[in-house]
């Protein structure tokens, strides 16, 4: 019995570390090859693999695409993550950044919480606003503590405040 498409995709992640990245991609690219053009979850995964490889330029309209053409609600979360990652490689923070708190907003207490906002500390540190960057850490941090959360959430209040 063949595979379904989905488990295919997760053989070649689980590969990729000891892939070379064009190898991934062609793996990638022949499974997307299966899908239609416009299929969004396919055009994630193009975009995954090309960002996977270094390849951010080429990643950033797939993944457009893929949010454009209606990814569900477990991938697109996960896609507006990789798209902000991939600006703020491409040296385009601000856009990354306004992504980020937009996902934030979205997702303020789920689990793209902690990633939102690691990836959103990061673009920070890049604009060169690294306070701003370790409170919005801290804020996530605090919801993983078994102890502390409320002062840790003050203090990083107070870093904004400065």
């Amino acid at each position: 019995m063949q595979q379904n498409w989905r488990d295919q995709v997760a053989d070649i992640w689980s590969q990729a570390e000891s892939m070379a990245e064009n190898n991934v991609v062609a793996a990638i690219d022949e499974l997307v090859a299966e899908r239609a053009s416009d299929d969004a979850e396919a055009l994630f995964e193009a975009a995954g693999a090309r960002d996977y490889a270094g390849r951010e330029a080429e990643a950033e309209p797939l993944y457009r695409r893929a949010l454009e053409n209606g990814l569900d609600a477990a991938l697109r979360p996960r896609a507006t993550i990789q798209l902000a990652s991939t600006l703020r490689n491409l040296g385009r923070i601000d856009e990354s950044i306004a992504l980020l708190e937009q996902q934030l907003n979205e997702h303020p207490d789920d689990e793209w919480t902690g990633p939102s906002a690691a990836f959103l500390a990061l673009a920070l540190t890049s604009r060169g606003d690294p306070i701003h960057a370790v409170a919005v850490a801290l804020m996530a941090l605090a919801d993983y503590l078994p102890i502390y959360q409320r002062s840790v959430r003050g203090y990083a209040a107070e870093l904004l405040a400065d």
